[in-house]
């Protein structure tokens, strides 16, 4: 938790350094572009959790894979995904590899979101209905849903067994679930420059912040977090510092911090001539040091 000195001389830099500027160019280096691409609030859900799902490695390489099963799925991802069978999964998954992902994981994520749809009707009211009390075993109910709504056993017998389906829909046991609180992130707040703010029965004031290297590093030379390593604790730690620069919408820097370290404008070694043009740099221990 930051003093509350030091949170009153954070809160105007980090208010600034998260108010959008030239956004739309980050936007194109991120999977937000996907579910922005759709109006139907059921499409903008089932293209985010996808998105989300698969964001992991080097957009370079996530991206195309997402593009293409998207061109398969058409103007409705929603209601192909409803409509989605073993037989046309199989075609359509009919070679699929990206990393730790094979056919069948993609089958069972794609079913299983199709099959939730029918039951709740929402992606939304999936969540909300097994909703546990704080956000971790939310997330873990809610990829529990998706999982054991897909056929499984149908879905292996035709694509060969899963390989990577921890991964893709992982229970949020373990580290910080960067992928399932950013989806949270795109689905609840806004909508704005960043997110579509599709789901209305949640509150962005219960979001933690989507953690990666970035936001982790720079997190802790801001002094947001003593956590030393990536995990949940670390998320809900920064989270709550973020909370008293912002008790409403805590997560609404991660954006704008997660970029600047994707950039290159704030890499894990510090470069002098970088450091000196940052505006969080009197806030930075790092920054304060290499100058």
């Amino acid at each position: 938790m930051l003093s509350a000195a030091r949170a009153q001389r954070l809160k105007p830099l980090l208010d600034a350094f998260a108010t959008p500027g030239d956004w739309a160019g980050r936007i194109v280096a991120d999977p937000i572009e996907y579910p922005r691409r759709y109006r139907d609030p059921r499409d903008v859900e089932v293209v985010g959790l996808l998105a989300t799902a698969l964001a992991y490695g080097r957009a370079s390489f996530f991206k195309p894979k997402i593009h293409d099963l998207l061109e398969q799925m058409g103007a409705s991802p929603s209601a192909f995904v409803s409509a989605l069978t073993v037989p046309k999964a199989k075609v359509m998954l009919k070679g699929f590899v990206y990393r730790f992902n094979v056919p069948s994981d993609l089958g069972v994520l794609l079913m299983g979101m199709g099959q939730a749809l029918q039951r709740f009707g929402s992606l939304e009211r999936a969540f909300v209905s097994t909703r546990g009390e704080s956000v971790q075993p939310s997330l873990g109910s809610f990829t529990a849903t998706i999982r054991e709504a897909a056929p499984l056993r149908e879905l292996v017998r035709a694509l060969g067994p899963t390989r990577g389906l921890s991964h893709l829909l992982p229970s949020a046991a373990a580290g910080a679930a960067k992928r399932l609180n950013l989806y949270l992130r795109w689905m609840v707040r806004g909508p704005d420059a960043m997110d579509v703010g599709v789901w209305k029965q949640l509150s962005p004031a219960d979001l933690l912040i989507p953690v990666d290297t970035h936001v982790g590093r720079i997190s802790q030379w801001l002094g947001l977090t003593t956590q030393k390593t990536i995990s949940w604790a670390m998320a809900e730690e920064i989270t709550a510092s973020l909370r008293q620069l912002d008790p409403d919408d805590p997560v609404r820097y991660d954006f704008a911090l997660c970029h600047y370290g994707m950039s290159g404008a704030c890499p894990s070694t510090p470069v002098k001539v970088n450091c000196k043009a940052c505006a969080l740099r009197a806030e930075c221990r790092i920054g304060r040091r290499v100058l």
